[in-house]
């Protein structure tokens, strides 16, 4: 499967991003759905995932009450809301996929891997 992460930009402390992640193939809907981040000089952290039906989401502690992710198996797309930005969000953003319950908290976990979108928030 194939992966293309869109939506990221550069925003003030407290703003919204909408990120999205376009996956190819027929199969979307028999992968969990992730999203990590990676900032420079840190390793990549699991931020939020969601099950094969979407009924399942799953965050960081971090960003509870803060990022909401979806899936829209129709249109085999993944979303992550982000509201309330901290610049310690800053980083770049990963959609990843896995068709595996096994390990869905950590990014050795995935198979798949959208290219990234930077997101900047500036306080």
């Amino acid at each position: 499967v194939q992966l293309q992460a869109s939506g990221g930009g550069l925003v003030q402390a407290g703003e919204s991003l909408r990120l999205s992640c376009a996956a190819s193939g027929r199969t979307f809907s028999t992968y969990y759905m992730a999203w990590f981040r990676q900032a420079p000089g840190k390793e990549r952290e699991f931020v939020s995932t969601n099950s094969k039906n979407g009924q399942n989401t799953y965050y960081r502690n971090s960003v509870k009450g803060r990022f909401t992710v979806s899936r829209d198996n129709a249109k085999n797309t993944v979303y992550l809301q982000m509201n309330s930005l901290k610049p310690e969000d800053t980083a770049v953003y990963y959609c990843a996929a896995t068709a595996s319950s096994a390990d869905i908290f950590y990014y050795t976990g995935y198979d798949y891997w959208g290219q990234g979108t930077q997101v900047t928030v500036s306080s």
